[in-house]
């Protein structure tokens, strides 16, 4: 079977970003964004989803932090997105509810090829350190657009933002593992138009 894996260079004026991605491994890989936070939410994510993942990113942080969680949500939906091919037999759905202590997230994910987010968040806290939360709303739109994902987040309850935020990456990453597995039954692409 040919490897599902992708590597992914974004380089603009604003960032540099190196994704490498692979949807069959352990869950490993190293995190460098330049924005501890940021690092940790993604840590999760690959650990939760047993994805390796390795990013590398240098962006104009003494500008905004707006520029690299954007061109970090483009660079790492653009490698799954690669990484994924044909979406020839894989679950193509996933989802979970994810409690983090006092906080629940609810996460759902089709990798059917129509991008949309639908993100609401209960807890409404606006920053973790000098972190503005409200970025991850881009990062999240980019990610579903370049993955051709559609995905719903919904934190239900909650009023820790940093355990809100890892309620949610921990759910989109069991809601990934769970899409991007392969099913041995699934013959060709799991749609009946015959193409994703």
């Amino acid at each position: 079977m040919k490897k599902r894996i992708a590597s992914i260079q974004r380089t603009t004026k604003e960032t540099d970003i190196a994704v490498k991605l692979n949807l069959d491994g352990g869950g490993g890989g190293a995190i460098a964004t330049g924005l501890p936070f940021l690092n940790h939410m993604l840590e999760l994510l690959a650990k939760h989803s047993l994805l390796d993942l390795t990013i590398r990113a240098r962006g104009d942080l003494a500008v905004d932090y707006h520029h690299t969680v954007e061109d970090l949500g483009l660079a790492l939906g653009s490698a799954l997105n690669h990484a994924l091919g044909d979406r020839r037999g894989i679950g193509r759905y996933g989802w979970c509810l994810l409690p983090m202590d006092e906080t629940l997230s609810r996460v759902a994910l089709d990798l059917g090829g129509r991008p949309y987010l639908v993100l609401r968040m209960a807890c409404r806290k606006k920053k973790i350190l000098d972190f503005d939360l409200g970025l991850l709303a881009d990062f999240f739109r980019a990610f579903t657009t370049e993955a051709r994902m559609n995905l719903h987040i919904h934190q239900l309850y909650g009023r820790e933002p940093h355990h809100a935020w890892e309620s949610v990456f921990k759910g989109v990453a069991r809601a990934l593992r769970q899409a991007v597995a392969l099913d041995p039954r699934v013959k060709g692409v799991p749609s009946s138009k015959g193409r994703i």
